[in-house]
This record gives structure tokens, C-alpha cells and sequence, in this order.
């Protein structure tokens, strides 16, 4: 009897695609960075052309997912909670969380700002410095959620007025109900179309956190850190604080949770989020491991796309509050305990202006207006934003796991064997027509 053939050795891109998701991204940011510092060091101009242009494929590539996303999303996750048992309870305690865990991290960007004073000693010239050309401000916030034009609207990727879009659908679709089945099977097919493209886009993550990270080192260097050094240690600082303290202790005491089962089942989600600096391009994978720590299917297709696009500690509540008082220290600006609550305020009212796209400058315009502080100050920031903009995405991406998580255990729907035991690798849960590619 002939023995059995042996197996054929695996293929290098087939031990790649064994190996673990966050190892790859890793990978990619450590490769990332020594190109990076070698482009710099070396003024290799053509490798610092190669990763900028990297960077920038990857990140339009998930922009061009966004009008789609967003909408068929919004659209199915209001149209389907007619299947979530007390939908409106769930709806208003999941806005209610969103609510309290913006003014926790509003206060800490506060206090922060107010123990270290970022803007004192700077030494910035702020001589030549020009104004956005459009700057935020609550009218433009409050009359930009309604397009004049819905074509417009996907085709300029307005994604205020895409989710204001999608819920009027959503909302419409439920309000006629049978008659308007076709539309929401016809939306669920075109949201599985796009998760399934924006899937194979997010398998690039690892050349793509390569490229921006590369960008970023050879581009800026760490020179410039220096005059914001103390605004980027408190960003980096109080973003850690919201999401390994804040977090953590809402899960422990308020859900009766381990953190460490919700750390090691969302990592994928926060550590994509972190490269690519786009909530709302993060989405399906932000929903994946949420549903895979044991939030029931039909609360996450709504609670998790409502959060991209509104739920962003990071960018609306920690950042504005930190880089108004380094505005205002920088100018010579003096802020009261009034111009405080109306920084608090801001950020926990408006921060759907965000709208969960890569950067907070329509946040911090809205913010610096609404105080009466000089809009110029937003180019002061601009250089270092895309390295601000990575802790902050991050940040925002784990509060929106963490608060239908945090809900669905206090309303006892949460699974929590799966919670407790969140197995298997990102890619092992990707959608079955992705499965097939990857195999193939």
C-alpha cells in the first residue's frame, strides 16, 4: 500500500496569510518606521514619494467605501430595529452612554490642558498664519445636516448629511413597512457588497499602515514635535486615559465585566483604527469583533454605525478641549470658568460635526469659533495632526465597541461565553465571498 502524498509546503504568501492579523500590522508599522527614518536620514526622495503615495492609496481607497457604507448602513440599522426587542429603550441608554462617556473624556482633555498648560512656552510664530477657509460654526453645523442636493451630498462625501439620509430612509422604510421590503433587502445587499470590497481593502492594512507611518517619519521627522511636545504627550495621555482607565473601569463596574476579554477581542478594531484614522473606514471591523464579544447581530448593526459616526471621544472631546486652551495660551488668550462649560458643551453636542472621517478640523473650527478664539490657530495644529490623529481614532473607535457591549450587559442580552472567550483571528470571521479570495 502506497503511502498517502505529503502535503505541499506552504507558499510564503500562504504563511503571510496564516499569520495573524495584528502581527502583520505590526510588521508593517515597524517597516514603516525605519523606511521612514532611512528616507529622512538619507533624503531618499524616490522612497519617500513610494510611501506617500502608499499611504494615500490606502486611505482613498477606504474613503471610497464611505458614501455607500455609511448610508446602507444607517439605513439597515434603522430599518432593522423593528427586530430589537425595545428598540427605543436601547436606542436612547445607547445615546445616553455616548452622552456621559464624552463629558468624562471632555474633563480629563480639560484637566490636562489646565495642570500642564500646553501653549506656554511654545515659542510659535503666529505671523502669517491664515484662517481655514471655511470655518465651522454651529449655523453651518445645523443647517449643513440637510442637503440641497442628495447627489451632492455622496459625491462631496458630506457624511452628516449622508446619516441624516439614512435615517429618514431608515425611518420611512419602517413607518411603511411591507411595501417597503424591497428597498431594505435591496440596501442589506448593497451594505454586504461594500463590506465585503472594503474587506479586501482593509486585508492591505498592513501595506497600507507601512506607507502612512513611512509618510509620516520621513515627512515631519521627530524635530517637529518639539514646540507641541507637551500638546502631543496630552493627547497621547489622555486618550490612553479614556481608553485603558475610562473604559476599563465602565466595563468592570458599571457592566460587571473583565476588561482584558474586551481588550483582546477588540484589539484588531483599535489597532486598525490607528493607522488608518478613519472611524467610519474601520466600521466592519468595528462591528465584527463586537459582535463576536457577544452583542446580539441586531443592536450592533445599529449601535456600531451610529457610533462612527457620532461617538468620537478622541477627536470631539479630548482633542478641542486641549487644543483650544493651546490656541488661547498661544495668543494670549485668557479663559474663564465659562469658556470651560462651553468647551465642554461643544464637544459633547456637536461632536456628530466629525462625522468619522480622517482629522477633527471642522470640530476644532467649530470649537475655536464658538469660543471667539482665532481660527488661525488651527494651521498652528495642522502639521502634527495625522500624529494626534492616530491615538484619537483609535480612542473613538474603542468607545464604539465599548458602549453596546457596556449596554447589552446591563440589559442581560449579552452572550457572555463570548464574551468571556473571544476566539478566532480577525480574518478567520471574514465574510465567506472574502473567505473564498483569500483561500483561493
Amino acid at each position: 500500500m502506497s503511502a498517502a502524498p505529503a502535503a505541499p509546503a506552504p507558499s510564503p504568501l500562504g504563511k503571510v496569510r496564516k499569520t495573524p492579523f495584528w502581527v502583520q500590522i505590526v510588521a508593517g508599522l515597524v517597516l514603516g518606521l525605519l523606511l521612514g527614518y532611512l528616507a529622512r536620514a538619507l533624503d531618499v526622495s524616490w522612497l519617500t514619494s513610494t510611501l506617500d503615495t502608499i499611504g494615500k492609496t490606502f486611505v482613498q481607497l477606504l474613503k471610497l467605501a464611505v458614501p455607500p457604507l455609511v448610508f446602507t448602513a444607517i439605513v439597515v440599522s434603522v430599518a432593522n430595529l423593528r427586530n430589537v426587542t425595545n428598540a427605543a429603550r436601547l436606542a436612547v441608554r445607547t445615546l445616553l452612554w455616548f452622552l456621559i462617556t464624552s463629558l468624562i473624556a471632555v474633563s480629563i482633555g480639560l484637566g490636562l490642558g489646565l495642570l500642564t498648560d500646553p501653549g506656554q512656552g511654545a515659542n510659535l510664530s503666529t505671523a502669517g498664519l491664515k484662517a481655514p477657509d471655511h470655518a465651522g460654526s454651529w449655523v453651518d453645523f445645523l443647517t449643513g445636516i440637510i442637503p440641497t442636493n442628495i447627489a451632492t451630498s455622496f459625491v462631496e462625501v458630506n457624511v452628516l448629511q449622508i446619516v441624516f439620509l439614512g435615517v429618514v430612509t431608515g425611518a420611512a422604510i419602517l413607518k411603511i413597512g411591507e411595501k417597503a421590503e424591497p428597498v431594505r433587502k435591496l440596501s442589506e445587499s448593497v451594505l454586504d457588497l461594500t463590506q465585503t470590497a472594503l474587506w479586501w481593502v482593509i486585508r492591505l492594512a498592513p501595506i497600507g499602515t507601512l506607507g502612512l507611518i513611512g509618510k509620516s517619519v520621513a515627512k515631519y521627522g521627530w524635530d517637529l514635535l518639539g514646540p507641541f511636545a507637551t500638546l502631543t504627550a496630552d493627547v497621547y495621555v489622555g486618550c490612553a486615559l479614556v481608553l485603558f482607565v475610562v473604559y476599563a473601569a465602565l466595563l468592570r463596574f458599571a457592566g460587571g465585566l473583565n476588561p482584558l476579554n474586551f481588550y483582546r477581542g477588540a484589539w484588531p478594531a483599535i489597532q486598525l483604527g490607528f493607522v488608518s484614522r478613519s472611524s467610519v473606514g474601520t466600521l466592519p471591523v468595528t462591528r465584527r469583533v463586537t459582535e463576536r464579544l457577544g452583542v446580539p447581530s441586531e443592536y450592533a448593526s445599529f449601535a456600531v454605525p451610529f457610533g462612527a459616526t457620532t461617538k468620537m471621544d478622541g477627536c470631539a472631546a479630548i482633542y478641542p478641549s486641549l487644543a483650544s486652551i493651546f490656541v488661547a495660551q498661544v495668543y494670549g488668550i485668557h479663559l474663564g470658568i465659562g469658556d470651560y462649560l462651553l468647551i465642554a458643551f461643544v464637544s459633547v453636542i456637536g461632536s456628530a460635526a466629525t462625522a468619522g472621517l480622517t482629522g477633527a478640523i471642522v470640530m476644532l473650527t467649530l470649537t475655536l469659533s464658538t469660543l471667539g478664539l482665532p481660527l488661525e490657530g488651527v494651521g498652528l495644529l495642522l502639521a502634527i495632526d495625522p500624529i494626534l490623529d492616530m491615538v484619537r481614532t483609535a480612542t473613538n473607535v474603542a468607545g464604539q465597541s465599548v458602549i453596546p457591549i457596556l449596554v447589552a450587559a446591563r440589559e442581560k442580552t449579552l452572550d457572555l461565553a463570548a464574551y468571556d472567550n473571544p476566539t478566532g483571528d480577525l480574518i478567520d470571521d471574514a465574510p465567506a465571498a472574502e473567505a473564498a479570495v483569500v483561500a483561493a
